[in-house]
């Protein structure tokens, strides 16, 4: 089973950029599709972006489309997660998940593989 590892979170004032990463071992990283999710203070675990094995197909989330974009490097076994436009609504931890599941889905109930998350706080 697939291992995650996020980085790249961080303080970042409205209108900012960051880019998080997601870092795996241990498993057949491009067999898997990552996923992106969020966790703000009070709400429920949001789904956010997802990238199938070949990246040809990357479903976002309508309150993250048009500023988020998501790639991967099959080579590094990396996900990313490049956030643009950043809104103080954006902070939350987020977090990388695999999972095997075909067709994509974004459903969390289906990632079985998760990392412990990485803090993004938008300042207003």
């Amino acid at each position: 089973q697939v291992q995650l590892v996020e980085s790249g979170g961080g303080l970042v004032q409205t209108g900012g950029s960051l880019r998080l990463s997601c870092a795996a071992s241990g498993g057949t990283f491009r067999a898997y599709t990552i996923g992106w999710f969020r966790r703000a203070p009070g709400k429920e675990r949001g789904f956010i972006a997802a990238i199938n094995w070949s990246g040809g197909t990357t479903p976002y989330a309508d309150s993250v489309k048009g500023r988020f974009t998501i790639s991967r490097d099959n080579a590094k076994n990396t996900v990313y997660l490049q956030m643009n436009s950043l809104k103080p609504e954006d902070t939350a931890v987020y977090y990388c998940a695999a999972t095997l599941q075909l067709p994509l889905t974004t459903n969390a109930a289906y990632y079985g593989s998760w990392g412990q998350g990485t803090q993004v706080t938008v300042s207003s």
